[in-house]
């Protein structure tokens, strides 16, 4: 437990910069080691890129104990820390969250994102208050502090006009670093100037959304943004090589696409073996 208290601890710090963290989301155990391998501090998983994996569409279609599970396999195969998309959690109550919480940490994980959204529409801001303080209190039980990622869709729904957006998320984030959470993430945004002030107006490490609109890491890094993720970017992006070389083959009858940027059998089999 020392251990796993420890990297909490490094992921907690990786959050106060001087650089921002980035993290290129992982969604299976092979993932996790080439993203680590490549130099990356601490690995990031993504709801919706496990899901896909497993055979299911995004919004917690997928069980609590599936999702926990390629969490496992993911902390067990790298060394540095992980830090586990449990999307809202797979259920609405303080309690859902507390035993969220639990799991992510028995699955040896040390860092949480846990989304304000229950069937498509934030939820009251006081059930999500307490929803990340049972998260909060659950992890201290079970000796892991975990880094709690506090994801508000104020930017996601419908139930939010589009001029209020700015302002309910800059709340509901600082409600949520009041009440535990460790970094606040409003994804969805890639405006310069909305997100300097998000920056500026959220009391705590800010998260946001990497994406092809994204302005580069150094010019958020200057805006004040501490942590930048890519979600199921990387998992959509190889299922999208995986369909071309499938049409390739199958309309050309020729292997050639196989070639471009694969990995070789025998790197592979090193990467998982060490």
């Amino acid at each position: 437990m020392t251990d796993l208290r420890d990297k909490a601890e490094a992921l907690r710090r990786l959050h106060a910069g001087p650089r921002v963290l980035v993290l290129a989301n992982a969604w299976d155990a092979a993932s996790a080691r080439l993203v680590e391998a490549a130099g990356f501090p601490a690995i990031a998983t993504s709801s919706a890129g496990v899901a896909y994996a497993l055979g299911y569409p995004d919004g917690e279609r997928i069980a609590r104990a599936e999702m926990l599970d390629m969490v496992r396999r993911i902390a067990r195969v790298v060394k540095v820390p992980v830090t586990a998309d449990v999307e809202a959690g797979y259920g609405t109550t303080a309690q859902a969250a507390a035993e969220t919480a639990r799991g992510v940490a028995a699955a040896g994980a040390v860092g949480m994102n846990l989304e304000d959204t229950g069937d498509g529409r934030l939820l009251p801001l006081e059930l999500q208050v307490e929803r990340i303080r049972a998260a909060r209190a659950a992890a201290e039980a079970a000796g892991v502090p975990l880094v709690i990622n506090a994801r508000t869709d104020a930017f996601g729904v419908a139930d939010v006009a589009e001029g209020q957006r700015p302002g309910e998320a800059v709340r509901r984030a600082n409600a949520y670093l009041r009440a535990g959470a460790d970094c606040a993430f409003v994804p969805f945004v890639s405006n310069r100037d909305l997100i300097g002030r998000l920056a500026r107006e959220i009391e705590g490490p800010l998260n946001v959304l990497g994406t092809p609109d994204t302005p580069p890491v150094a010019e958020l890094e200057r805006l004040g943004v501490r942590r930048v993720s890519v979600g199921a970017g990387i998992a959509r992006a190889a299922y999208g090589r995986a369909r071309r070389i499938a049409l390739d083959i199958k309309e050309k009858g020729t292997f050639e696409a196989l070639r471009e940027g694969t990995i070789s059998y025998a790197e592979m089999q090193r990467l998982l073996a060490s």
